[in-house]
């Protein structure tokens, strides 16, 4: 798909963060860790991170703070942990889907503390978003970026979300499916691929900027 970077971020866990990076060794493909944290107001939160270890110590703050239950196979499908060959070596038996009792404000915080960043996920969707949920996004929020999903051009975002321009925007695929990736991304301008340009690219710090969404 002529993609340079891409962020695993699966429902509230980060199991499969070093299978995918593992995967691409070797390949130019910058992987970023992440987790997509569901919070106590059920709105979507993106955290992308330096190290598989740092994903792996937000999804353990993560699950400590999920909503209790067991997964579902037959209504919402098999949550399957797997390696870099794509061999199934496990399975969460917990409620991903679900929310944690983790609010806005303290993801956001939770993710910062671990040197992350925080996006507000497909705030142009109704469901999980955190304008759907609240209505809006608090004045002050330390939030580090907004995504706009595939389904909304980027042109149409920035007149409907207007208010929000002092936040960078991102457009990303949100894939679910193998057929869904790169249908919707960023351009960079980078010095080269690593945590930090992309830091740099988001505050557009020293030349280092957001091009253009696709």
């Amino acid at each position: 798909m002529g993609l340079s970077i891409i962020a695993i971020t699966d429902h509230n866990s980060a199991e499969n963060v070093a299978a995918v990076t593992a995967a691409a060794r070797g390949t130019g493909l910058y992987v970023i860790p992440g987790i997509e944290i569901t919070t106590a107001e059920e709105v979507h939160l993106l955290g992308l991170f330096e190290s598989c270890q740092t994903a792996l110590q937000m999804q353990d703050i993560v699950f400590e703070h999920l909503m209790p239950g067991e997964n579902d196979e037959k209504l919402f499908g098999m949550q399957v942990i797997a390696n870099e060959y794509d061999e199934v070596e496990g399975f969460n038996k917990r409620l991903l889907i679900g929310s944690t009792s983790l609010d806005v404000n303290r993801t956001i915080d939770c993710i910062h503390r671990h040197n992350g960043i925080a996006i507000f996920s497909h705030i142009d969707r109704e469901v999980n978003s955190v304008i759907g949920q609240l209505g809006f996004i608090p004045a002050g929020m330390p939030i580090d970026g907004i995504e706009i999903s595939r389904y909304t051009d980027i042109d149409r975002a920035h007149a409907r979300f207007s208010e929000y321009e002092r936040y960078p925007f991102i457009t990303s695929s949100d894939s679910h499916e193998l057929p869904d990736i790169g249908s919707a991304s960023t351009k960079f301008l980078l010095a080269g691929l690593n945590f930090d340009e992309v830091r740099m690219a988001l505050t557009g710090t020293d030349g280092r900027k957001i091009k253009e969404n696709e």
